[in-house]
């Protein structure tokens, strides 16, 4: 099959020069991530630098999802679902990053899992999952901007297209430099991020002890999980539970771009790892504490919670509960934080469905001249069609614009659910391979802290919060069944359908998966040499107290 040879030919490619580029700095003569016999494009550049993948891990996709819509988690499940639905996703997320981070750092190609579900599951799967994740993406776009556009409301009322014009241009500049420009960018807006999710937790601790003057309810407790005035641990039963099991996975949404930007990353080989590691600290943290403490100090019976979707910073859980405290000033820097979020996943929005639009036509699954590449590392053709998709945001100057963006979004509405379950997927039919041929996981430069373990768990949860999903979307709180209300969160399992068809009628491929025996006999294509493991000798060189202080900060 023509398509698999230049898959694997390009797996082979992206693994020449990797060794020698061991240092932070990046290199310019690289020839990676280029289809044999295609030379018109030039190569992706290496400009992540450890810092960027860091950040990228730690806050990248910490958005409107978390700052937002966990206030509708919280008015419809209540505070205990909300932690501990979230907890159960931030390990399902964890599990399926620390699998990709095995597989990037060993395969650090362009395209990440998408060809690693070319290689270790079918291609027909790959097909769909890679355009299924790009449109996904693209159409998260306009949606983003228009949220951006939105946060502005807070403080006046705006005509939204005119913001959507200023975003939509600010987005341009940032693509005009490249991977660079998104690497800055995001570190910049992640430490924003970061700093002001510290700050509410501490804010919260001093809230729920009755430490703030102008906040007449004196000492919070738990108050407001104990069945009074309306407030409850849980609400709405299993069905709110497993709304806030959707919202949950959804605000977790992006969390794999650390193996995306491998094949862009400076160092792979110690920046993945590092990056990974960091995602722990993003849930524990970022996640399930910020929310425990929100679910303390703000009522689950607000009214105000009701309108808390999209970029209804008014109704967000993180402003309201500043506001109850009566606290004057806050609120507004928090909203700026939230716009800054929103511009933050808007730019990672751009960065996820170009690099895959790209790989997929580098690896024969997309038109040719989607794979050109200039000679500033930049796919020009892949982000002038993300920055036109970005167009669609003026929709919002339409009546029926709502409308419209909501069967948009729900296109690609479960790409990321269906990325993670494939992840997973192919972590256990790599380990199978590696453990077939007799080797080890001491050979692997980097390996899973939760092992082959963890892909299952992971895969578990990914099938649990689908079925999560289907059973809310048939049967949504408060109303009947409804076909389009089920459409509308449910549109993006059929869509893969078609695809998944559609490949498999053009290449008249009708097996189910890539048979064992082939995945042993490429496994070793596009391997990175691992016969010096500098970085472990480093890391076990270093003093008992420096490794204290690398692992915390």
């Amino acid at each position: 099959m023509a398509s698999e040879n230049t898959t694997l030919a390009t797996f082979g490619d992206a693994s020449k020069g990797l060794h020698e580029n061991t240092s932070e700095k990046p290199d310019h003569d690289t020839r990676h991530d280029v289809e044999e016999g295609h030379g018109t494009a030039a190569p992706l550049k290496r400009h992540l630098q450890g810092r960027h993948m860091q950040m990228i891990a730690i806050g990248g996709a910490i958005g409107a999802g978390l700052f937002v819509g966990s206030g509708s988690a919280l008015q419809s499940g209540g505070p205990a679902s909300l932690v501990l639905c979230y907890a159960i996703t931030g390990v399902m997320v964890l599990c399926t990053v620390m699998s990709l981070g095995e597989m990037a750092v060993l395969y650090p190609v362009n395209g990440a899992f998408f060809l690693y579900a070319y290689r270790f599951l079918d291609p027909a799967w790959a097909f769909a999952l890679g355009w299924n994740y790009a449109i996904g993406w693209l159409l998260l776009l306009p949606f983003e901007i228009t949220a951006a556009g939105i946060t502005i409301s807070f403080w006046h009322e705006y005509n939204i297209g005119i913001w959507i014009a200023v975003f939509l241009t600010l987005l341009s500049i940032i693509n005009y430099f490249g991977v660079r420009g998104y690497g800055e960018v995001e570190f910049v807006l992640s430490c924003v991020k970061i700093a002001a999710i510290i700050g509410f937790i501490i804010f919260g601790i001093v809230v729920n002890t009755g430490g703030v003057p102008t906040d007449d309810r004196g000492y919070i407790g738990f108050r407001f999980w104990n069945g009074e005035n309306g407030n409850y641990a849980f609400r709405n039963g299993f069905k709110g539970f497993c709304s806030v099991f959707v919202l949950a996975a959804f605000s977790f949404g992006g969390t794999e771009l650390v193996g995306l930007a491998a094949a862009e990353a400076a160092n792979p080989y110690q920046a993945i790892p590092k990056a990974t590691k960091q995602v722990f600290w993003r849930i524990a943290c970022f996640y399930i504490i910020s929310l425990l403490i929100l679910g303390i100090i703000v009522p689950n019976n607000s009214k105000d919670l009701l309108g808390s979707s999209g970029a209804n910073t008014k109704a967000s859980p993180f402003v309201l509960a500043m506001k109850y405290a009566g606290v004057k000033g806050l609120p507004s820097v928090f909203n700026t934080v939230i716009t800054i979020s929103v511009i933050s996943v808007a730019n990672s929005c751009t960065y996820a469905s170009t690099r895959t639009m790209q790989a997929m036509a580098q690896a024969g699954m997309g038109p040719k001249w989607l794979q050109y590449v200039d000679e500033k590392g930049r796919p020009v053709w892949c982000v002038l069609i993300q920055l036109a998709a970005g167009l669609l945001a003026f929709i919002n100057e339409s009546a029926q614009g709502d409308v419209v963006f909501t069967w948009l979004l729900a296109l690609g509405g479960l790409s990321q659910l269906f990325a993670w379950g494939s992840i997973c997927a192919c972590h256990i039919r790599f380990r199978g391979a590696w453990k077939k041929l007799g080797r080890t996981t001491d050979e692997l430069p980097f390996k899973s802290s939760f092992g082959i373990i963890g892909s299952y768990i992971g895969l578990t949860l990914i099938v649990l919060a689908l079925i999560a999903t289907f059973y809310v979307s048939l049967f949504p709180i408060g109303s009947p069944p409804d076909a389009e209300t089920f459409f509308e969160s449910y549109l993006g399992a059929p869509v893969m359908i078609p695809f998944y068809v559609f490949y498999k009628v053009w290449k008249k491929d009708w097996s189910l998966y890539v048979p064992m025996g082939k995945i042993l006999a490429d496994i070793d294509v596009g391997r990175r040499p691992t016969e010096e493991l500098e970085a472990k000798q480093q890391e076990k060189s270093l003093s008992l107290g420096r490794r204290i202080y690398r692992m915390i900060f």
